[in-house]
């Protein structure tokens, strides 16, 4: 007999496990006419089943025991969205083993895991969907998987934590400093109160290393991802950035050049004509670049209880349709790839280093003669008096060099008498028309 309803376990009733269930109830005759199939909610797996909640939910549906959805014969998909590592990694291995389609939200575990579960998503014939996992109700994955499918992907970067780019659009807009954000964007429920995974870049790079598999076909893990956070970015930085035509961005970076691949997350001097440098506030986005297409961008909200909620029902409506056609499980890619890492001397961008130097004559011509030896050339020159010190400020931006090169530069800085201190440097991404101008002031 042919099946007219899919059975849904929905483990997690938090913020995106009520959009879920709130989407799914209001949405059935349009769920319906995409698949064919009407889709129910048949049971929820809660922590507390006696929690006041923000919908009406039939009780019989809800249990706190993992095994009521992941053994019942009747669901045929399972809806993760509680989070975390353990015990959900097991329940979705589990899920698996027993032939049911999974889809999660859980950007945590496709980062370490991902490519485990998309094995035994093959092995078993199942698809594993992960859409809400990355910018929220952005349809970037989807968009790498099937939209670059016949392309091949060189280079992407995102704005992909929105507490991060909320601080830096304060910073930049009003001139704060970076701690008088975080309390403002803390007070405003956009920052955790430890902020720790969003500020020091630890969500971002979890959510490149999804991007990067995903687009290079390769099993990237968390570790791969060189991170570094935003707070130490101070306001002084963003005006210079301003000054030389740049926004401070917390960026993800991923790059591959003859199949070696390089990953990052870190604050990065977005050029002013580049797309990424005008999305503001808790908006991502993801600029992508493949060898046939060219540059492409996709940008929306990147958190939120229904733009994530939706990603993750359209994920389900995908898992639904191939169900209805009996494909389930031939779209799902496991990496395949060899996964070869760039050295540092194979890592290529332009630099934004400021220099705190004694102010005297022939220090900028010390500086350039170092940098002259180290093979890096410069684009950009400030200098003017620093504060009341009797020193000068430098602030350099270097033409295109490898990080080896920059990084050799830095270390011999610190060691010269005459460089007080390395006040700060950053990557500098995005065309830069209005490079090569000197200034001193």
């Amino acid at each position: 007999m042919e099946k007219k309803q899919v059975k849904v376990g929905l483990m997690g009733l938090g913020t995106v496990g009520t959009g879920v269930v709130r989407i799914v109830d209001a949405h059935q005759e349009d769920l319906f006419n995409q698949t064919g199939l009407s889709i129910e909610i048949h049971k929820i797996l809660v922590q507390d089943k006696e929690k006041a909640r923000s919908i009406v939910i039939d009780q019989e549906k809800i249990t706190t025991n993992a095994d009521d959805l992941i053994e019942d014969p009747d669901i045929d998909v399972i809806v993760e969205v509680i989070g975390g590592i353990h015990p959900t990694k097991d329940y979705l291995l589990k899920a698996l083993a027993k032939g049911k389609n999974v889809v999660t939200a859980n950007k945590d575990l496709m980062a370490l895991h991902g490519a485990e579960l998309l094995h035994k998503a093959q092995e078993k014939k199942c698809d594993v969907f992960y859409e809400a996992s990355v910018a929220g109700g952005i349809p970037i994955l989807r968009a790498l998987v099937e939209g670059f499918s016949s392309d091949r992907i060189t280079k992407m970067m995102g704005i992909v934590n929105g507490t991060t780019n909320y601080i830096m659009t304060k910073m930049s807009k009003e001139g704060a400093e970076y701690r008088e954000v975080l309390a403002e964007a803390q007070a405003l429920g956009y920052a955790e109160s430890d902020p720790t995974a969003d500020v020091e870049g630890f969500d971002a790079a979890r959510k490149m290393a999804i991007l990067s598999t995903l687009g290079f076909r390769v099993p990237m893990n968390l570790e791969d991802v060189q991170v570094r956070g935003i707070s130490k970015v101070n306001k002084e930085d963003i005006a210079y950035g301003k000054k030389l035509g740049y926004e401070v961005k917390l960026l993800g970076i991923a790059r591959r050049d003859n199949d070696e691949i390089e990953v990052s997350v870190q604050p990065t001097m977005v050029h002013k004509s580049h797309p990424l440098a005008s999305v503001n506030g808790v908006f991502n986005a993801v600029y992508v670049h493949g060898e046939a297409v060219g540059e492409t961008m996709f940008y929306g909200p990147g958190a939120g209880e229904m733009p994530t909620a939706t990603a993750v029902v359209s994920d389900l409506i995908s898992v639904v349709k191939n169900m209805k056609l009996g494909v389930n499980g031939r779209g799902t890619v496991a990496p395949y790839k060899e996964k070869k890492l760039k050295t540092d001397d194979k890592k290529f961008s332009k630099y934004f280093i400021r220099l705190i130097v004694a102010d005297k004559r022939g220090v900028l011509a010390q500086i350039t003669n170092l940098l002259a030896e180290k093979d890096v050339s410069l684009d950009q020159v400030i200098q003017q008096p620093y504060q009341d010190s009797g020193q000068s400020e430098i602030v350099m931006v270097t033409h295109t060099s490898s990080k080896y090169n920059v990084a050799s530069v830095l270390k011999t800085l610190e060691g010269m008498d005459v460089i007080s201190e390395i006040k700060s440097y950053y990557q500098v991404e995005g065309t830069d028309k209005e490079a090569g101008a000197v200034h001193n002031e």
